[in-house]
């Protein structure tokens, strides 16, 4: 296969290879003056010289056609060692320059075999035209050096190209690369803000939305109750303002010198808060603690609260009245977490919503897995394993 290196524009392509000919032209003319005492020359240079002309004309077509300018310049060298011409590097100027070309455009298999071809070609030329020892060394070791120089010259251009050109395409591929993960951080960080805004906003307004819905239906006959009501909304709504504006304030953590500090990641130790939450909206939610506590994690311990909040969400919006039950179960490398409820949820097809696929991502963003779906004897159940630390990936899934 033939490689295309860089050529310049027309003209100056043009005056470059006329100035390339003219070149080759003197030295060959020269080279056809050149007598040595004791051998015999030919009287006369023009034939040396017209056939220098075809061979250098053959150069203008190099680029294009390196093989054929290669062959060209082989056979008008053996005519002109024929005519008796002494053998000089002068006289095969056109030669070397044609080989020169092969080498650095064409591939190492079709280098290696013209001017294999070439060079025994035109030793051979030399040698029958005086079969006598008569300067051996000249005619037989001199050729093949003088054509291996121009081969080996554009074999090094031909790499340095091809360098060349994988460096800048692997330039390319890095650039392209890096604009590449620097759009999936991106697109990772806005699904990490939107998963914290639903978890947050989801579950308060839902609480809300029970507890506005409870107080409106007691205030005719228990407005002492009704009262209390709007004061846990109040509470509800302070929290999800809160939890809001320091999710939202990680934008503004570049730098900006405006930013308030913000409040700890969420736990499981703020579990009695969310159950007490929960309550209020008319959920009785009952908790289980199986195995000794084990420390979490930050990022475990945010991923089981925000798995059991997402669940509890689910359980005011779909299931207020039947309450539901939290068991935490701790092992040595994991922690399995269960939220079941009988009444009906709205995820209960399998798949659900945005909050089963929040879910789901969180757990396995620590290396955890998650299970959600209806119970066989009614209602609905979540589970997830999770590792007690990120790198401890659980031993056993298969008891979810």
């Amino acid at each position: 296969m033939t490689t295309s290196p860089e050529r310049p524009s027309g003209r100056r392509f043009t005056v470059t290879d006329m100035v390339l000919v003219l070149g080759l032209l003197g030295c060959v003319t020269l080279g056809a003056s050149i007598t040595i005492p004791g051998i015999s020359q030919p009287d006369q240079e023009w034939p040396a010289e017209v056939l220098a002309v075809v061979a250098c004309l053959a150069q203008l077509k190099a680029r294009d056609h390196p093989r054929t300018a290669v062959v060209v310049a082989t056979v008008c060298t053996v005519i002109t060692l024929g005519l008796g011409y002494l053998l000089t590097p002068l006289l095969l100027a056109p030669l070397m320059i044609a080989l020169y070309r092969l080498a650095a455009i064409t591939d190492p298999r079709t280098s290696c075999v013209f001017g294999a071809v070439t060079m025994a070609v035109v030793v051979a030329a030399a040698v029958s035209d005086r079969p006598t020892t008569e300067m051996i060394l000249l005619r037989t070791v001199g050729p093949v050096l003088w054509l291996m120089l121009p081969l080996v010259g554009g074999s090094r251009d031909r790499l340095r190209r091809d360098y060349v050109d994988s460096v800048q395409a692997r330039a390319a591929y890095a650039e392209r690369t890096r604009e590449e993960e620097a759009r999936l951080r991106v697109a990772e960080e806005r699904m990490r803000i939107a998963r914290e805004l639903h978890d947050a906003v989801a579950h308060h307004m839902a609480v809300a939305n029970a507890q506005a819905g409870t107080a409106r239906h007691l205030t005719p006959t228990h407005p002492e109750q009704a009262q209390k009501l709007l004061d846990d909304l109040t509470a509800t709504t302070s929290s999800a303002l809160l939890e809001l504006r320091a999710t939202v304030g990680v934008l503004r953590q570049n730098g900006d010198p405006d930013t308030d500090p913000l409040e700890p990641a969420p736990g499981l130790d703020r579990l009695p808060e969310l159950i007490a939450t929960c309550e209020t909206a008319g959920v009785e939610v009952t908790v289980t603690t199986e195995g000794e506590p084990r420390p979490l994690s930050p990022g475990v311990d945010l991923t089981a609260y925000r798995i059991i909040q997402e669940a509890l969400t689910n359980v005011t919006k779909h299931g207020a009245g039947t309450g539901a039950r939290v068991r935490l179960a701790y092992s040595e490398s994991r922690l399995l977490i269960s939220v079941t409820n009988d009444g009906t949820a709205a995820a209960s097809v399998p798949g659900g919503g945005y909050g089963l696929m929040g879910m789901r991502e969180r757990a396995h963003s620590v290396g955890g897995d998650l299970r959600a779906g209806p119970r066989p004897e009614g209602g609905f159940e979540v589970t997830t394993a999770l590792p007690l630390h990120p790198l401890a990936l659980e031993e056993d899934k298969a008891t979810l």
